[in-house]
């Protein structure tokens, strides 16, 4: 099968995939159809096949998420996520008589549950209820059926022996860490393993305003260093037992990653890549791509849904078909055309993902990826041999071990930082189609002989219009998400929160509009939980002047006086109460006389 046809599979895999149909006649129509495709060597025909059978998996899960009747439960279960802290709770999924359930945990049970990893069993006590309509969807596309509230938990053990290993290994590595500041330890187990859980909002936002957010996500470029560290052992064995060792080695790789989309689409890849060895076949990267986006999906036909899975495989496209021809046309030295290249290929794969479920694609991503990605790597490289290291010694030598490991986070974190300041803007959809009509162009003339020239200046007036264009128009009172309102009169500004804010949400919120500074903030509910979600927002923008309510745990803020007017600008804030909640009234500030 050439690369055309292997591609031609995939897409006709996910297409399948897509169209989900639950006819039970659909499965042994589909497996008849792929064994005459393979028996007759039809490429055609095996496209036919591989959408019949996806579409028949595909209607064959999602019949069976019939929701569960409320029910009281006490018993034990599979945990088939590591549990994370969710807004004050814990939340994780678990597997209950071969179903999946999403359990949440409030208050002690909470507390008992986060210290658990996935592939653990723990005894849980609860009510089962049915998914609530506004997340159903969601979750069915994770293959949960229904939510488990837990009221207490009870004991617990490792599990099987591949969950103890995986477990272990990501315990070591944790504990090798504990010298590092908080922030630089979540950021070393999200780029070695993929755990992001307990990310300082303003460092995860940092990280999403720089489009450097798939660092913290694993992907190939993990499961290859992987393969790298085990290297000088796996070259003493055969032939055939190398190859089994790989397997296992990105087995035992995928448990410790908790097989996220992007490490089951790298992981089949390299499966794929290792088998083709073991043949002694050739295959391309595009087909290695092809194959394994199909074997996938037919693994779990869901994943056509996940926007992770989605980005992994436009990232590995874009590298795989544009990399090489724009480093090639790309003037200066080869390595910098080299990372220009690669970082511009995987943003334009990922562009057709991105824009539409993000709103756009940052453009500091690109300055942001040429000064990370080559720090990324040794981190990586690093965190998998000193790492261990470290979590296995412990002691004074852990934080020797780790000091290239903390320039190097500092490093990462400072780019991140540097990068989701620039004033950059974001491409959308519009200047998607602009682009695209420009290379068409350019490749036109190039193919005619002519000079490309036009088509590239047009092509920079496009990706610089974002940084040219002025702020967005933000009206009196303008709320930017749920509990938190703008106003906004030329360089004045004033922002009012009313305690039930989300951080991550306001500081993207603020960002889009172009907000980097504040003239006064006012937070009308001083609870611990209302401070706690503001703290890392003012750690980013910077604020004049804080005003808070009489009690509040805010630090830096000050109560005014009741009936006080406050100048700022062309805006003028007036306190009409300040117990027990502080309340405002902005307007516009009176011309003097």
């Amino acid at each position: 099968m050439s690369d055309r046809w292997a591609v031609a599979v995939a897409i006709a895999t996910g297409a399948g995939a897509l169209c989900g149909a639950a006819a039970p006649q659909l499965l042994p129509l589909a497996l008849a159809v792929t064994a005459l495709a393979f028996a007759l060597r039809w490429p055609a025909l095996a496209c036919l096949g591989a959408a019949l059978l996806a579409s028949g998996l595909s209607g064959r899960a999602a019949a069976g998420l019939d929701p569960p009747s409320p029910i009281s439960f006490a018993g034990q279960v599979t945990l088939l996520s590591d549990p994370a802290p969710v807004m004050g709770a814990v939340r994780a999924e678990v597997r209950i008589g071969g179903r999946r359930y999403e359990a949440w945990a409030r208050g002690p049970a909470a507390w008992q549950l986060e210290r658990r990893l996935a592939g653990e069993r723990v005894v849980l006590e609860g009510t089962v209820r049915p998914p609530a309509d506004e997340v159903r969807e969601r979750l069915h596309r994770r293959h949960v059926v229904g939510r488990l509230s837990v009221s207490a938990v009870g004991e617990w053990d490792p599990g099987p022996l591949p969950a103890r290993i995986a477990n272990g290994l990501r315990r070591t590595l944790s504990a090798g860490v504990e010298s590092l500041p908080a922030d630089r330890r979540t950021l070393f187990t999200g780029l070695v393993f993929g755990d992001d859980r307990g990310q300082a909002v303003e460092v995860a936002d940092d990280f999403r305003a720089a489009g450097l957010t798939h660092l913290l996500a694993v992907s190939g470029q993990n499961v290859a260093f992987v393969l790298a560290v085990c290297a000088p052992l796996l070259r003493r064995l055969g032939l055939r037992t190398r190859f089994a060792a790989v397997l296992a080695v990105i087995g035992l790789f995928g448990l410790v990653t908790r097989w996220e989309p992007s490490v089951m689409r790298a992981a089949a890849m390299a499966a794929v890549a290792t088998t083709a060895v073991t043949l002694g076949r050739d295959a391309s990267g595009v087909r290695r791509l092809a194959l394994a986006v199909s074997a996938v999906i037919l693994v779990d036909p869901f994943l056509v849904w996940s926007v992770g899975f989605q980005l992994s495989v436009g990232a590995s496209a874009g590298i795989l078909f544009l990399a090489a021809p724009l480093e090639r046309a790309l003037p200066g030295p080869r390595w910098l055309a080299a990372g220009a290249a690669v970082t511009a290929a995987a943003q334009v794969g990922v562009a057709p993902v991105l824009i539409p479920t993000f709103g756009g694609l940052p453009l500091a991503t690109f300055p942001a990826n040429l000064l990370a990605a080559p720090v990324a790597g040794p981190v990586m490289m690093w965190g998998l041999t000193g790492g261990l290291a470290a979590g296995v010694t412990g002691g004074p030598l852990a934080p020797l071990l780790h000091l290239p490991t903390r320039l190097l986070l500092w490093w990462l974190a400072a780019v991140a930082r540097w990068s989701a300041s620039l004033p950059l803007g974001e491409l959308g959809g519009g200047h998607a189609v602009a682009l695209g009509l420009a290379a068409a162009v350019g490749v036109v003339l190039w193919r005619r002989g002519r000079s490309p020239r036009v088509a590239i200046v047009a092509a920079l007036a496009v990706v610089l219009s974002p940084a040219l264009a002025p702020p967005s128009r933000v009206a009196d009172g303008h709320e930017l998400l749920s509990g938190a309102r703008l106003w906004r009169s030329g360089p004045a500004a004033v922002l009012v929160v009313d305690g039930a804010v989300s951080a991550p949400r306001l500081l993207e919120a603020l960002r889009t509009v172009r907000v980097r500074r504040l003239d006064v903030v006012a937070l009308e509910r001083g609870s611990a939980a209302a401070a706690d979600a503001l703290r890392p927002v003012l750690s980013r923008v910077h604020a004049r002047l804080i005003l808070a309510p009489a009690g509040h745990q805010l630090r830096g803020a000050v109560t005014p006086v009741a009936g006080a007017r406050i100048g700022v600008g062309a805006l003028e804030v007036e306190i009409v109460d300040v117990s027990p909640h502080l309340r405002i009234r902005v307007g516009a500030r009176a011309p003097p006389v």
